[in-house]
């Protein structure tokens, strides 16, 4: 069996591009998938919180306040449109229900709601930044 290489390095593009870590391709004669290693600044904050101790834990939580979180996995976009006014802003008022993001899955907007009233303190991901379920995206006073 020949390896069709062109066909691995679109797919290798194709993770780039698209910002995945898994892609697979099959045919009538030939299967391919390729998949590629995340290094991520979030996996090393993981990890450096999960070494705290639960004192340092609970002090931790306390001081970060009200913790909007991801409802889906997806890509987060911190306006309605490219280069639009953005939904928060650090210092900002918000009131339970205000949208503060988009995230995008499966080619679907879904507009984040805010579960609570507060004040933005903290905006934890960057415009067209994939998100994870459950994942701290903003943190209220």
């Amino acid at each position: 069996m020949k390896i069709n290489k062109k066909i691995i390095k679109e797919l290798t593009d194709y993770l780039d591009e698209f910002n995945l870590t898994e892609l697979e391709y099959s045919d009538n004669e030939t299967s391919v998938k390729v998949t590629k290693a995340i290094k991520s600044n979030l996996l090393e904050k993981n990890n450096n919180q999960k070494n705290l101790s639960n004192n340092e834990e609970k002090a931790v939580e306390k001081n970060e306040g009200k913790k909007i979180k991801s409802p889906i996995i997806g890509t987060a976009y911190l306006a309605p449109e490219p280069g639009g006014k953005k939904f928060v802003d650090v210092g900002k008022k918000i009131k339970k229900g205000d949208t503060v993001m988009i995230i995008e899955a499966m080619k679907t907007m879904n507009h984040v709601p805010s579960p609570f009233d507060g004040i933005v303190k903290e905006i934890n991901v960057e415009d067209g930044q994939p998100v994870e379920f459950g994942q701290t995206i903003i943190l209220l006073d």
